[in-house]
């Protein structure tokens, strides 16, 4: 039942995933790929089309609201200053690859729209990126649904794998918020 709505819902959830974040979901999209439950080429389609379109909209969303927007919320406050510093220090490089930066991937879009970079040199950059970081996190995911079948066989009970994967994402995301929320409050960057 379960690998049946997976097959059926999988790629529509790591699009909506990949949308707001993401890492963990490809990389179980990708460990199922390797199951053969989810078709990895439609992973990394999935992948690439909700990294691009939900960064799109946070740059736009920068683009729109400006730095008042950013200076509203203190969790995207305490990364502004050092998202701003990669991009004058790396500039391409940092566009091309923040979202393997781990903590500043929704803030670069929005810092970068509200800092005036050009839309269509970060489109043509949030493009060549997406799809890198859609390639890169599905073969994760197959090399660890790779070594989750090297180490735990044939899994039977995909379930409780599946369960134990969103309670420890679930963990961490409660955790870094905590955490983010804390360091904005004492003013501290991230």
């Amino acid at each position: 039942m379960l690998l049946q709505l997976l097959a059926q819902w999988g790629y529509l959830a790591v699009g909506v995933g990949t949308f707001f974040e993401g890492e963990t979901i490809v990389l179980a999209a990708g460990a199922l790929a390797h199951r053969g439950v989810l078709s990895w080429p439609w992973v990394v389609l999935a992948a690439f089309a909700g990294s691009l379109l939900g960064d799109q909209l946070w740059f736009f969303v920068g683009r729109r609201y400006g730095r008042a927007f950013i200076i509203k919320r203190p969790p995207l406050r305490v990364h502004m200053q050092r998202v701003e510093g990669w991009l004058a220090r790396f500039g391409v490089w940092f566009v091309l690859g923040f979202r393997f930066v781990y903590g500043v991937r929704t803030v670069s879009p929005i810092v970068l729209g509200a800092s005036g970079y050009p839309a269509s040199h970060f489109a043509a950059l949030n493009v060549a990126g997406a799809l890198l970081w859609a390639f890169a996190f599905v073969g994760a995911g197959l090399g660890l649904g790779a070594g989750l079948h090297a180490l735990l066989g044939r899994v039977t009970r995909l379930e409780e794998v599946l369960g134990g994967a969103l309670a420890l994402s679930l963990m961490l995301w409660w955790l870094r918020t905590r955490r983010l929320r804390t360091r904005a409050k004492a003013g501290t960057p991230g």
